[in-house]
């Protein structure tokens, strides 16, 4: 659909377009020229998102006629109803006075209805590719569902397993998050902005939200200028550079002021430094959070603050529309701090094209959801995220024949458990469970028994309501159904020939404002993981979360483990795959395993200390369960030490470190080459590791392969406290190795 030609304002007294409404125009004179016409209330209405209610069509149509909407964030019943969306713009496009249309935003992050495994889970795959093409499938769902802008990618960088968020990032590697947030970037947004199948991209939450004193959501963040430059900032710089259209504020806190009312990173050094030319969201409610967190006394002083500072666009409250007006005529705000966020949101709804195509195709949806190709997407991306942690004595691949089976545990057969948390429009319906899958792999006669052994928290406890149902109550007693699963399961394991237990956390265990204080499985499951490892069985455990897990038990205890994340949509063909062979395991951990949380936090790249023969604990070691970088597959890989094409490098100047990687196994793999560097002696402390480069390989049998890596200024430079460049002459050190833990080094000298 098209503007209505018979809008009033398409045509001026003088029987031509205005300057805004011709897409011929440069975006910057159609920007300057609607900023001109319009009243200090619709300015302050661009700067405004509110909540799209399904049945508030009344009081959305008055606030969309008066230009006082910039933005709508659906509520969860409004959620994919392109009728509805079409239906308030219309009232926006064709009543009111200068027809601005909105935008839509919502949390697409790891798919719209085709659910893919969680962030941190594809971040395994160390295949940046994979996000492009997820997200662009992302993007194409949402679209149809009548989307323009994803709050996402989350680039945060997470060193903390106890914060829930963990699940939504890339891990604790700013290397491999920068490569990350660009594929992201580009794949929601593509090459064309006007693209209907694409959306507008935000990067969140800027800055060091995943820094929070002690994994707690929302909480205050302490970071050095010369941290945040080397660790927090280059995801978000480098989804800036890929085209990212807008970035959200944080809710953190960071080193004394709020990140919402942050003027050093919202302006000095996103805008000026950076050059961004998109907007800035703020977080929900997170402007008039200034007040809790005690920089402002009231919403004047919030909204005043978060503007000035750099937050363009207000999300859910309504400080700005209700104070700025008189803050203007005060003298308090100046006309030209409101004049320059206005520009900035409406550079990205010319770019998208909104004004040429403000509606979608309501039709579009029925065929947009749940595509062969985007099944066979989701299916390959959970196939590649899972991390094989561990396979003692060749415990996997499974026969599909000739075995006696027992899939035991409280996720065999959960369908909502698999999708994660922040899952888009996805339905416990579109799963397909560990069970289907076994079952779809082995057959229908297959030796197979199923047993749900105890629940995800603390059992089956139950009451009966006063209608007769019976629901579950963590507060209630045990009963005798859950003590009769749980000896059941032990019994069919006891007559297997192979256990596959699945263990894990809750969904809603992770996630937002989901901190754990403890790491380990949850409920009884403990119970049940003991109970079934004394039978003597030899034991497959597949652990899904939303996080790092402290699981020193299921490594000593279990056969084979293999983290499966929360994997989505075809968790259970994908997860069958592995286990029986039609797949090998590739995926390699971007988030160490702590033994325990007092060890937290446990990240590979971390500074020495002047003692470091010093690290470890009276009652543990200093080092993680499994480390970043860590993960196996069903055959072995060796490594030559590693070559250096110089024991010398000149500023500007290129060296090639090199080895030779060896399949010595009896079957095809992949493997993850990594490439880290150590700065021994420099103006500032650097890190023990830093990941530089990897390449993921496919090798037969008893074959060799070269692989070789190209050293520079790029990966040898740090930034100082401003944001300067460094690269000081010194020793390095090099590896190449499987993880971070691993190889030895080369040394090379920059001269």
């Amino acid at each position: 659909m098209a503007m209505a030609d018979q809008h009033w304002h398409d045509y001026n007294k003088n029987g031509k377009k205005d300057v805004f409404e011709d897409p011929a125009q440069p975006v910057e004179d159609r920007v300057e020229d609607l900023l001109s016409q319009m009243t200090l209330e619709e300015k302050l209405g661009q700067l405004s998102q509110i909540v799209m209610e399904a049945n508030s069509d009344e009081i959305h149509a008055e606030h969309l006629r008066r230009g006082r909407v910039g933005s709508f964030l659906p509520a969860w019943e409004a959620i994919g109803k392109p009728d509805l969306r079409n239906r308030l713009q219309r009232i926006a496009v064709e009543e009111s006075r200068l027809g601005i249309p909105f935008l839509m935003g919502f949390d697409a992050i790891h798919g719209y209805r085709t659910v893919f495994p969680i962030p941190l889970g594809l971040s395994a795959s160390w295949e940046p590719e994979l996000f492009n093409r997820v997200q662009e499938t992302t993007a194409f769902e949402a679209t149809a569902a009548g989307i323009d802008w994803s709050f996402a990618p989350m680039v945060d960088l997470a060193r903390d397993p106890r914060w829930g968020r963990i699940s939504e990032g890339f891990g604790e590697d700013p290397y491999l998050g920068c490569l990350y947030a660009a594929a992201s970037v580009k794949g929601f947004q593509g090459d064309d902005p006007v693209d209907r199948r694409r959306v507008v991209s935000c990067l969140k939450h800027y800055v060091g939200y995943g820094a929070a004193e002690g994994g707690r959501d929302y909480n205050t963040t302490d970071i050095s200028e010369y941290n945040l430059r080397n660790n927090y900032l280059p995801q978000f710089r480098a989804g800036v550079e890929a085209g990212a259209m807008t970035v959200m504020a944080a809710f953190n806190c960071l080193n004394g002021i709020p990140a919402s009312g942050n003027r050093h990173t919202l302006t000095d050094i996103l805008r000026k430094e950076w050059g961004f030319q998109g907007f800035v969201v703020s977080d929900w409610a997170s402007v008039l959070e200034l007040i809790e967190h005690g920089l402002a006394d009231g919403p004047a002083e919030a909204a005043r603050f978060a503007l000035e500072a750099g937050v363009d666009m207000e999300m859910v409250t309504s400080s700005y529309i209700d104070t700025l007006g008189e803050q203007v005529a005060s003298g308090k705000v100046s006309l030209e701090t409101i004049d320059n966020a206005v520009r900035n949101v409406l550079r990205i709804k010319f770019r998208r094209g909104l004004f040429e195509n403000p509606y979608v195709d309501e039709r579009w949806q029925e065929s947009a959801f749940l595509a062969p190709e985007a099944l066979r997407l989701a299916r390959e991306a959970a196939v590649k995220s899972c991390v094989l942690l561990k396979n003692e004595g060749n415990c996997l691949p499974l026969k599909t024949d000739g075995l006696k089976i027992a899939l035991i545990g409280p996720l065999v057969s959960e369908r909502e458990e698999l999708l994660g948390s922040w899952a888009g429009f996805g339905k416990g319906r579109d799963v397909v469970t560990l069970e289907e899958g076994f079952r779809a792999k082995l057959g229908l006669d297959a030796c197979l028994t199923v047993c749900r052994g105890c629940g995800l928290t603390k059992g089956r406890r139950t009451i009966t309501r006063t209608d007769g149902s019976v629901v579950e109550d963590p507060d209630a007693p045990i009963d005798e159904v859950a003590e009769q699963e749980f000896t059941d399961a032990v019994e069919a394991a006891r007559n297997a020939d192979v256990v596959v237990l699945a263990l894990g956390e809750p969904r809603g265990w992770s996630g937002e404002n989901a901190t754990r204080t403890e790491l380990g499985l949850t409920g009884r499951q403990e119970e049940l993981f003991q109970a079934v490892a004394s039978v003597g069985k030899p034991l497959v455990v597949v652990l899904f979360g939303g996080r790092p897990m402290s699981v020193v038990s299921l490594q000593e205890k279990a056969d084979a483990l293999l983290m499966a994340w929360q994997p989505g949509v075809q968790g259970g063909h994908a997860l069958a795959d592995l286990l029986f062979g039609d797949a090998s395991p590739s995926g390699k951990l971007t988030a160490s395993f702590p033994r325990s949380v007092g060890q937290v936090p446990v990240h590979y790249n971390g500074f020495n200390t002047g003692r470091p023969q010093y690290r470890d604990y009276r009652d543990s070691t200093h080092l993680p369960l499994y480390p970043f970088g860590h993960g196996l597959t069903y055959t072995t890989f060796e490594y030559s030490p590693v070559e250096l094409s110089s024991p010398s490098l000149s500023r500007g100047g290129k060296l090639t470190a090199s080895c030779t990687v060896t399949n010595s196994g009896d079957r095809p793999g992949t493997e993850i080459v990594q490439l880290y560097i150590r700065d021994v002696a420099a103006s500032r402390v650097r890190p023990i590791r830093e990941l530089k480069g990897f390449a993921k390989i496919e090798l037969m049998p008893g074959e060799s392969r070269r692989v070789s890596f190209e050293i520079g200024d790029e990966q040898l430079r740090f930034f100082d406290e401003n944001g300067n460049e460094l690269v000081e002459p010194g020793v390095f050190h090099v590896w190449i190795c499987k993880d971070s833990a691993s190889g030895k080094p080369a040394v090379f000298e920059l001269q």
